[in-house]
C-alpha cells in the first residue's frame, strides 16, 4: 500500500509532468532607450512545435536570448519542467537541456564540422588527447540519424550556407536538450532541405522534445507548428493553435492592420537597355551567361542554392571578377575588376549574408548607413559635409522604418530584420542606376516585406534598373517584369511576367 507522502510526491510528479515544459512569465528587458519587452509570456509543450511570430523588432530573438541564458532580464519568471530557474549563461541553460540555432550562425570556419559539433565535449584518448577519430564516428552516427550528407572532416569553409545550417541543427540535436530553439532556421534552405529539416522536426516531436520555432514564412506556420504566439513592438498579442486561425488573422495580429498587397507591383516605363552581359563565365562557377537589363525593369534571378545566382551577382559588382565574357553598360564595354569600378558606374549590391558581407557589427548605424554614399556628391574640399550626410541617413530611416532609439546605437544590437534594412538604407543613399538585391528580404517580417516590395516598385518607376535574388517564387513571380533561371552555374532560360509561374520556373532550375 502506498503510503500518502509517496502518493503526494507521485501526483506532484505527473502534475509536471502532464504541465508545460517551459513557462515565461512577466518578462521585461531593457537596453540602453529601449523596452525591448514588457510583461510577455509564453508556453511550450512537450512534443510540440510553438511558433513565434512577430514584426521585426517585436522581442522575438530578445525573448530567446534570456530563455537560452544569453541575456537576464529585469523581471519575470522562468519555469523549466515545473520548477522556477535562473539562468546564468548560455552554459547553463544547455546543461538544463536548453539549445538554441541562431539565426546568424556562429560556426568557426577553420575548424571541421565535427570539432565544431563536440567543441568542449571532445572524446579523449588513454592518454587525454583528443581522440578525432571517435569525434568523427560520433558525428556520422548522428547525421546518420538525421539523414545529413556532409563528411564530419571538412572544414566549415568550404560548406554552403545550407550546410552550414543543418550542422547547426546537428549541433543543438546533439546535446539531447529537450527545449530546442530554432531561430529562422529555414531561410538559406532549398524547398527539398526544408522538407528535410520538417522531417527532423517531427521526429523530434515523437521524442517528446519542444521546440521553439521563429519565422516570417506563414507556409511554415501552417505545415510545422502546433500552435503559435504574437509579440508587437515588444508586447506579447496572443497565442491560438494554428489550425483556428487565417494567413490574414495572424498578419491581422503582427501588424495591427490588414496588409492588402504583398506584391505592390507598379507599372514602369521601361525603356532602354543600360546593362548588357554576354558570355559572362567564372571558371568552375558559371558559365556563358548572356542577358540584357534596361531600365525601370526588375529581372528575377531564381535557381535552387547552388545554382550560381550569387556568384553572377558578386561577378557582375567585381567582388569575384568574372574570367571571361563582356559587360557594356549604356552600350559602351566597361572593364568591373572591383567593387569600387562598378560603384563609379553607378552599381550598387545588397549582399546575401548580412553578418559576414554586409554589416560593420561594431560600427553604429549611422556609421553602416552612410559607408557607400561618403563619394564626391558628399565630400567637399576634402571634407565629408557630415550634417548633409546625417540628414539624408536620418529620413532614409524613416522610409524604412528601422526600429532603433537613436541612429547612434551599434548595428548588433538590431534585430536582423532591421539590419536588413539599415543595409538597404545604405545603398539606395548612393542613388544607384542598376540595383542588385540579393535575398532583400531574407528574415523579415511581412509588413517589413511589403514595404520593401513597394520601395523596390518605386525605385524601377523612377528608372533604377534592379536585378532581384531571391529563393521565394511568389516574391520573384509578384516582382519581376522577366525571370531569368539557372540550375548548376548554366542560365536554363528567361521567361516573361506573363507566362511564368512557379511548375516553369522550377522545370527549368532543376533540369
Amino acid at each position: 500500500m502506498i503510503s500518502e507522502r509517496t502518493q503526494a510526491a507521485i501526483d506532484r510528479f505527473k502534475s509536471k509532468a502532464d504541465g508545460p515544459l517551459l513557462e515565461i512569465e512577466g518578462i521585461r528587458k531593457e537596453f540602453p532607450g529601449v523596452v525591448a519587452l514588457d510583461d510577455v509570456r509564453l508556453s511550450l509543450r512537450r512534443g510540440t512545435v510553438h511558433a513565434l511570430m512577430g514584426e521585426n523588432g517585436a522581442g522575438k530573438s530578445t525573448l530567446m536570448k534570456i530563455i537560452a541564458g544569453i541575456y537576464t532580464p529585469e523581471r519575470g519568471t522562468i519555469r523549466l519542467r515545473g520548477d522556477e530557474v535562473t539562468l546564468s549563461g548560455p552554459l547553463d541553460a544547455l546543461e538544463r537541456g536548453i539549445a538554441m540555432i541562431h539565426q546568424e550562425l556562429a560556426l568557426m570556419p577553420y575548424m571541421t564540422v565535427a570539432e565544431n559539433i563536440w567543441i568542449r565535449r571532445e572524446p579523449l584518448n588513454r592518454l587525454g588527447l583528443v581522440d578525432h577519430a571517435a569525434m568523427a564516428r560520433r558525428t556520422r552516427d548522428l547525421f546518420a540519424r538525421l539523414n545529413i550528407a556532409i563528411d564530419p572532416l571538412t572544414e566549415v569553409r568550404f560548406l554552403t550556407v545550407a550546410q552550414r545550417q543543418m550542422v547547426e541543427i546537428a549541433k543543438a540535436v546533439s546535446y539531447d536538450s529537450d527545449v530546442l530553439i530554432m531561430d529562422e532556421p529555414t531561410s538559406a534552405l532549398t524547398e527539398t532541405e526544408v522538407a528535410h529539416l520538417f522531417a527532423i522536426i517531427r521526429d523530434l516531436k515523437s521524442r517528446g522534445i519542444g521546440i521553439v520555432y521563429i519565422t516570417h514564412k506563414m507556409n511554415e506556420l501552417f505545415e510545422i507548428a502546433d500552435e503559435f504566439s504574437v509579440f508587437r513592438d515588444g508586447r506579447y498579442v496572443g497565442t491560438h493553435a494554428s489550425n483556428e486561425v487565417t494567413r490574414d488573422d495572424i498578419i491581422r495580429m503582427m501588424v495591427g492592420r490588414d496588409i492588402t498587397d504583398m506584391f505592390p507591383k507598379e507599372p514602369a516605363d521601361i525603356s532602354d537597355t543600360i546593362l548588357s552581359v554576354d558570355g559572362l563565365s567564372l571558371d568552375g562557377v558559371f558559365h556563358d551567361i548572356s542577358f540584357d537589363l534596361r531600365k525601370g525593369e526588375i529581372l528575377g534571378l531564381a535557381g535552387l542554392v547552388g545554382s550560381g545566382r550569387s556568384n553572377v551577382a558578386e561577378a557582375l559588382f567585381g567582388v569575384t571578377p568574372a574570367t571571361s565574357g563582356r559587360i557594356r553598360i549604356d552600350g559602351q564595354a566597361v572593364r568591373i575588376a572591383s567593387p569600387a569600378d562598378a560603384m563609379k558606374h553607378g552599381m550598387a549590391f545588397l549582399t546575401e549574408d548580412r553578418k559576414e558581407t554586409g554589416c560593420f557589427l561594431p560600427l553604429s548605424i549611422l556609421e553602416n548607413m552612410q559607408l557607400a554614399m561618403l563619394q564626391d556628391q558628399n565630400v567637399r574640399l576634402g571634407f565629408v559635409e557630415q550634417r548633409a550626410v546625417n540628414r539624408q541617413c536620418a529620413e532614409m530611416r524613416e522610409t524604412l522604418r528601422v526600429k532603433t532609439p537613436s541612429m547612434d546605437e551599434r548595428i548588433e544590437n538590431l534585430s536582423g530584420g532591421n539590419q536588413q534594412k539599415v543595409l538597404i538604407a545604405r545603398w539606395l543613399l548612393t542613388r544607384p542606376r542598376i540595383l542588385i538585391l540579393d535575398e532583400p528580404t531574407r528574415g523579415i517580417d511581412v509588413g517589413a516585406k511589403a514595404e520593401i516590395h513597394r520601395l523596390i516598385s518605386r525605385l524601377a518607376g523612377q528608372g533604377v534598373a534592379v536585378i532581384m535574388i531571391s529563393s521565394e517564387l511568389p516574391e520573384v513571380l509578384g516582382m519581376s517584369d522577366r525571370i531569368m533561371v539557372m540550375h548548376e552555374g548554366h542560365m536554363t532560360g528567361i521567361l516573361d511576367r506573363a507566362e511564368a509561374d512557379q511548375v516553369k520556373i522550377m522545370e527549368l532550375a532543376a533540369r
